[in-house]
């Protein structure tokens, strides 16, 4: 019996221990081509919002609150009867929180409907929601462009 030697001669068989990565680099390199093309298609910034429709009921009084991008804000007492009531300019944030709960303290079934400007942050405009929420007003709403 021959020791580690292969049929055809008489060497010894070495065995590779070594990798062969070469198929690797290559599914790597097709799926880096494949993000590459595919991560231009997707745009995130491009967000589709639902469009609004006009509500079936709307409330015949409502308090009215105005956000603009400029941290400036009016609230005030619509009516469908009578038209608008005067709005009150609140200089900020806080002010317009006060004057909110002011007006919900003399009409507290009176419903809010919010509107904002396009470049208002996100943000302030639910801070508003989540205030008026905590002073227990059930309705509030958002005035949207149709």
């Amino acid at each position: 019996m021959a020791r580690n030697s292969s049929m055809r001669g008489g060497r010894p068989r070495q065995f590779k221990s070594e990798i062969n990565v070469v198929p690797y680099i290559d599914v790597m390199l097709v799926l880096l081509i494949i993000f590459m093309v595919a991560a231009p298609l997707t745009n995130p910034g491009v967000i589709n919002l639902p469009k609004a429709e006009k509500s079936a009921l709307p409330p015949p009084e409502y308090i009215q609150i105005t956000l603009k991008a400029d941290s400036a804000a009016t609230i005030g007492i619509n009516s469908q009867k009578g038209g608008s009531g005067e709005a009150e300019t609140a200089g900020d944030r806080p002010a317009l929180i006060a004057k909110l709960r002011a007006l919900h303290e003399k009409n507290a079934d009176m419903p809010v409907m919010i509107s904002a400007e396009k470049d208002i942050k996100y943000d302030e405009v639910i801070q508003v929601i989540s205030e008026a929420k905590k002073f227990g007003i059930g309705r509030v709403g958002l005035a949207t462009k149709q």
